[in-house]
Formats: C-alpha cells, sequence, structure tokens
C-alpha cells in the first residue's frame, strides 16, 4: 500500500496570498502480494515521477506506521510532581491526569510524532514536513506550535529544545501511548 500527497498548484497570472496549508491529494493503493497489472505499474512509476520532481511525496505503510502497535507504551519515567500525560490514539484525544486536554489537530500530530519517535533530535523542516506534510512554510511555524503545546500541558515537560538544530521528546517526558483507545 501506498500513498502520495500531492500538494496543489496556484494558477498563472493570480496574485500571491499568505502562506496557507496547501490541498492535498492522498491515494491509497492496497497492494496485493505477486507481480502488479502493466496499469497499475505505471500509475505507481508516475506518482514516483511526481515525488522525484518535488511536486509531492511517495510514502509507504512502512513509513507511516511502524509494524504492528502495542498497548500503552511508557515513553519516559514520569516526575513525581508532574502529571502523567497519555495519548489516546484511537479516539484522538489527550489526558493529563483527570482532565481532558483540548489540542488542535497539528498540536496533536506534533505530540504523538514525538511521543512515537522519543530520544530523537527534529529539526524544523523535518517536523514541517512529516507533521504539517509540506516543506513550503515558515520554519518558525513549528516555534509558534510548540509553543502552544508547552503552554497546554504546563507542569509537565513534554518537548525540549536541542538549540541550533530543533526539538525532540523530553527524556524524563511523563507521557505514554495507548494506541487501542
Amino acid at each position: 500500500m501506498s500513498v502520495v500527497a500531492i500538494p496543489t498548484r496556484r494558477h498563472p497570472g493570480t496574485r500571491p496570498t499568505r502562506p496557507r496549508t496547501a490541498p492535498t491529494l492522498t491515494i491509497t493503493l492496497d497492494l496485493v502480494p505477486g507481480p502488479l497489472s502493466p496499469r497499475l505499474a505505471r500509475l505507481v512509476q508516475l506518482l514516483g515521477e511526481l515525488a522525484e520532481s518535488g511536486e509531492g511525496q511517495l510514502r509507504t505503510v512502512e513509513d507511516l506506521a511502524p509494524g504492528p502497535r502495542p498497548a500503552p507504551v511508557p515513553v519516559g519515567e514520569p516526575s513525581a510532581d508532574a502529571p502523567h500525560v497519555r495519548i489516546l490514539a484511537g479516539s484522538r484525544m489527550v489526558r493529563q491526569g483527570d482532565r481532558v486536554i483540548p489540542l488542535t489537530r497539528i498540536e496533536y500530530e506534533l505530540l504523538l510524532f514525538l511521543a512515537e519517535r522519543p530520544r530523537r533530535v527534529f529539526t524544523r523542516l523535518q517536523l514541517l514536513s512529516s507533521v504539517w506534510g509540506y516543506e513550503h512554510a515558515v520554519a518558525r511555524t513549528v516555534d509558534v506550535h510548540v509553543r502552544r503545546l508547552r503552554a497546554k500541558l504546563a507542569g509537565s515537560e513534554v518537548v525540549t529544545t536541542v538549540y541550533g538544530v530543533g526539538y525532540r521528546l523530553a527524556d524524563e517526558a511523563p507521557i505514554s501511548v495507548d494506541h487501542t483507545r
């Protein structure tokens, strides 16, 4: 199964607008084991050419979801004074102790992305590409969302800044991901 995201292009002659999230076209192909039909092989080849030309991304399921997902996985040892943060991936909810944290789509995706990849540092451009799905935005957009996420998760040190590089999940982050709920 392959996924391609292709941002739409502006028509020539239209005046430029403020940078916004470009609409994406996502194509999902369920491929059975064995040889591809000639038409399907040509489609996969064309999608690959589009991705290589910089007009989109070609990602496989292995890139999107690594292997079978276990039940809740604690990422770090929570400190005694910080409330534990639970990401309920099935229902797309985040809980801190007993309260539900209202996150925007991007804040949720950013937190989940970092929680699933502990101890790795990501540059702003890597986060834009992986979480936002595009690279043609101001890299400081990531800073704004990290700041808002930190404010909403007050009391829990979850995201750490690696100065001059980017962001990562804090080693002692009191966070777990539950893919079953």
